[in-house]
């Protein structure tokens, strides 16, 4: 596959439907509030249009609502890495916008991830769990604007950005 950096195609490669249908966590990063970059790991799910991932805003242990969603809100432009630790790693570099909606309960695709990232039984104690009159969730969906991927096998970083071959 032999596409430029940037093109939405590269999310058809054999690597990032591997790195989209594994269980290596989500890297969001995005702009917090006093200007200054946040990178957290987080679970997510391709749907094929987007990469949605799922937060606690309120319910059982819930302290205090996830504060990311207020910055998102403030300014939805992030970037997401999903990448390996092997010998030779392969990364898949995503941008866009951020979308959050609030929902009471917890979203398909908050379901999805905990059985992904759990397994289906402690998924099940983890859903029991969170399942509460009182459970409020945002779901943070992220269409792919710019895309980017480095296997290191036919994909080599450039000496100044970009890709070689």
């Amino acid at each position: 596959m032999n596409l430029p950096q940037g093109d939405l195609r590269l999310l058809d490669s054999a690597p990032a439907r591997d790195l989209l249908n594994s269980s290596i966590p989500a890297r969001l990063a995005f702009v917090w509030t006093d200007g200054t970059p946040r990178v957290i790991p987080t679970w997510f799910v391709w749907t094929g249009e987007e990469i949605v991932m799922c937060t606690f805003l309120a319910g059982p242990g819930i302290r205090h609502p996830a504060r990311r969603v207020e910055v998102l809100r403030e300014n939805p432009d992030v970037a997401i890495t999903i990448d390996t630790d092997d010998a030779v790693p392969h990364a898949l570099l995503i941008r866009g916008r951020a979308v959050v909606t609030e929902v009471d309960g917890l979203t398909p695709e908050h379901l999805a991830a905990a059985r992904r990232y759990l397994g289906e039984e402690a998924s099940a104690s983890f859903v029991a769990a969170a399942q509460d009159p009182g459970t409020r969730t945002a779901r943070i969906g992220v269409r792919p604007t710019w895309v980017g991927l480095i296997d290191f096998e036919t994909r080599l970083p450039g000496p100044r950005g970009g890709v070689l071959g």
